[in-house]
């Protein structure tokens, strides 16, 4: 009987699926109609097979945009919406300092990551943990470096696991991302629970989740996320996993900040420390204080992790890189020490870094913003966008724009170096714009793995000192080569996601 009911609502299950996307097809035909925005792709009916074909080759339609309308704004189809893309300096620069009650951070990216199905919806109604990163985690790098330089030690040797002096192949991504986790949750939990291999199993796991299933939720219709979302989404599972790890660790700092007041003596320098200092209500209970530390843990292994991947590939792929970046660290360690001051002076490592992010973005785009003025938002340009328009800025584009850069295909590791020297042979103290703004850490129109204006990433100062120390470890400490000479494993790319390949492999060996 049941199979018999099953069978008879199945047509009608059918009918309203097709009459859903039917109805979406013509709301947006409708729209297109009344939209000028250049398009690039398919319009109309067929843009629904320019959506399909964005998902799969994005990086080439919007580089086809970019030299089309490369001072403008082009629109390509998604599956049920539009997406506007933005370029040039002066748009880039506007939607950088446009406030967020007009073009809104948090809204594109959770239109982006779908946070409220993929870790939960206190993180996306009330992302306060992102004021720690900017504040607290920042001001204490200098403090904690010690810790940092530590970490960093002990899970090379126990993560490479070379012997003698052979060279050892290991998959780079899942290498750095053991690294990575393992040194961010030192400043984040400390000792002994940074070095547990579960624990740092599940917030590895659970990122690579937030990613894929964000990715995923994010290609469907709005109505259809609330269906799609639980079901494909493992939060409830890291969260209850990460509980099970930090519960009794943060049930007893809450007890010694009722009993001992919020500066008790011996009070850990970290992350939960700095979270309790903003958390408000609700938010003092160990299931939301675990959104949050899985929340920054999601941040710092996504984005460091492949960045010190793509570092990697670049240092097999130029190798005469390496001897010139060994004796720049070995130098300032030996006048300076290992500290975080020390890390300004290594100029060729954060000149590489920076040239690695900039051929390596993590994507074509960067700083996604849904416009939630009822007025709408209008360029200098005279583009008019909607209430509710989604759109992001062509970054991977500008980044090999020739107007940018000399020999922008080219991957230069001391590119950066070089202008940074010359820029001090004619420096002028008495001129207080007179700085130097090609940092690893700098942000401009024509650098953007970090994004610019209002809402630049703000944990990019503990990324570049996490990546800096790491890459000044691995150039002194060890040896690396391509497993074949001149191949670079390629990258994976699906939609406007890209990431360095999880299988490719390099060679390692203790320095000789």
């Amino acid at each position: 009987m049941d199979n018999l009911k099953l069978d008879g609502l199945r047509p009608l299950l059918q009918y309203g699926a097709l009459a859903v996307i039917g109805l979406a097809l013509i709301r947006n035909i409708m729209r297109d109609s009344k939209d000028k925005t250049p398009i690039v792709g398919s319009s109309g009916f067929s843009s629904y097979w320019g959506a399909w074909k964005f998902i799969l080759d994005a990086p080439n339609i919007i580089q086809e945009g970019y030299n089309r309308y490369p001072e403008g704004i082009f629109r390509v189809p998604r599956l049920y919406r539009w997406e506007y893309i933005v370029c040039g300096p002066k748009l880039v620069k506007e939607v950088g300092n446009t406030p967020e009650n007009v073009l809104s951070f948090y809204a594109g990216v959770e239109e982006v990551r779908e946070f409220k199905h993929t870790m939960g919806r206190a993180i996306a109604d009330n992302p306060y943990h992102q004021q720690t990163v900017r504040t607290s985690l920042t001001r204490n790098l200098h403090a904690r470096f010690p810790d940092v330089r530590d970490e960093i030690i002990c899970s090379f040797n126990d993560v490479l696991q070379l012997q003698g002096s052979a060279w050892t192949s290991l998959p780079v991504l899942p290498t750095t991302m053991s690294i990575v986790a393992r040194v961010s949750n030192r400043l984040f939990v400390g000792l002994p629970l940074c070095r547990n291999e579960e624990y740092l199993a599940n917030n590895i796991r659970h990122t690579i989740d937030v990613v894929r299933s964000g990715t995923i939720i994010s290609n469907d219709e709005t109505v259809t996320r609330r269906v799609v979302g639980p079901l494909i989404s493992n939060k409830e599972k890291s969260n209850a996993r990460a509980l099970n790890f930090l519960g009794p660790l943060l049930e007893e700092r809450l007890a010694k900040e009722r009993e001992l007041g919020p500066d008790w003596d011996g009070k850990p320098n970290d992350l939960i420390s700095w979270l309790l200092e903003l958390a408000e209500g609700e938010q003092r209970t160990p299931l939301d204080l675990v959104l949050r530390i899985l929340g920054t843990n999601m941040a710092a292994i996504h984005t460091s992790s492949m960045a010190f991947t793509h570092a990697i590939f670049d240092l097999t792929m130029h190798p005469e890189h390496l001897l010139p970046m060994r004796e720049e660290a070995e130098r300032v360690v030996r006048e300076e020490g290992w500290t975080k001051a020390a890390l300004n002076n290594m100029i060729k490592i954060d000149s590489f870094l920076r040239e690695s992010q900039r051929l390596n973005p993590t994507g074509p785009l960067v700083m996604q913003r849904r416009v939630v003025s009822k007025d709408g938002f209008r360029f200098s340009d005279g583009t008019v966008l909607p209430q509710g328009a989604f759109l992001s800025v062509a970054a991977r584009p500008a980044h090999y724009d020739p107007s940018n850069y000399e020999n922008p295909a080219a991957f230069d590791g001391f590119r950066f170096a070089r202008e940074r020297a010359e820029h001090i042979s004619h420096y002028d103290p008495t001129d207080s714009q007179d700085i130097f703004k090609k940092h690893m850490i700098s942000v401009g129109v024509d650098h953007l793995p970090f994004g610019t204006g209002k809402h630049a990433c703000p944990g990019r100062f503990f990324a570049a000192t996490e990546l800096k120390a790491m890459l000044a470890h691995l150039v002194i400490n060890y040896d690396v080569r391509a497993e074949v000479e001149g191949v670079r494993p390629p990258d994976m790319n699906f939609g406007t996601v890209t990431t360095p390949s999880a299988t490719g492999r390099v060679l390692f060996r203790k320095r000789q």
